[in-house]
């Protein structure tokens, strides 16, 4: 019972501000109910497709094009593909949360997230041409101009961040790590390099956790790249 409730804690307490309002604010309560409904129901709506374009995301693109073209060392390019992305994009903002998790999870730079999700929310071209129709073009230029520059410095606050969180605290964590809740102990990784990875009670794991990516020659890290690509469940995770 305690699990359950610290693993729902969040909706634990909007259920009990919820029965507050019931008792003290009826008025403001129904309100409250009506706008999370029409939110609720728009959710259900969208969410599937996101959900599905997600999983596209994870099975088709394959980790190592994320890792170059999104990546930490992907550089200008990178965040100008980030750029378009977030502003090509369709759906509110919180669409783009599931979306920018797995692309994270596939290798994507923290700042490169950042720019993905602040140009879905502030610099969408729908909202771009809406802005230029009753602000005027000028207007539009020079505010897209300036919140760009903020959404880049903003991501490359957030890279150090990230990287100073990475690298430091969280650096004891494994760079290869085989998940067993999705291990289906299809045996594919153990064939494909049995130094790396071996069979354990019907599932999958990695014979050295301590294995340091950076350690690594670059046509063994393509090869750990590929089979993890080929795990049917994607239960091989390649922090790198």
């Amino acid at each position: 019972m305690n699990a359950i409730m610290k693993k729902n804690k969040l909706f634990i307490i909007i259920i009990i501000i919820y029965a507050a309002l019931m008792i003290f604010k009826n008025d403001m309560a129904s309100t409250a109910l009506g706008n999370s409904m029409y939110y609720l129901i728009e959710m259900t709506q969208i969410l599937p497709v996101i959900f599905m374009l997600t999983v596209a995301i994870d099975v088709l693109i394959p980790k190592e094009w994320i890792v170059k073209r999104l990546g930490s060392k992907s550089g200008i390019a990178g965040a100008g593909l980030a750029l378009a992305f977030g502003s090509l994009s369709a759906g509110p903002i919180y669409a783009a949360f599931p979306i920018a998790k797995t692309l994270h999870k596939k290798g994507a730079s923290a700042g490169n997230v950042v720019i993905i999700l602040s140009a879905w929310a502030v610099i969408k071209v729908p909202m771009l041409a809406n802005e230029a129709k009753f602000l005027g073009p000028d207007f539009m230029a020079v505010r897209w101009l300036l919140t760009v520059l903020f959404i880049f410095a903003i991501a490359l606050i957030m890279e150090k961040l990230h990287i100073h969180v990475e690298h430091g605290e969280e650096s004891i964590k494994e760079d290869i790590v085989v998940k067993k809740d999705y291990c289906i102990g299809c045996t594919a990784c153990a064939k494909g390099m049995p130094e790396v990875f071996g069979m354990k009670d019907g599932k999958a794991y990695v014979i050295r956790p301590d294995t340091k990516l950076a350690l690594i020659d670059e046509d063994k890290k393509e090869k750990l790249y590929k089979e993890a690509g080929k795990c049917p469940p994607r239960a091989i995770e390649i922090k790198g």
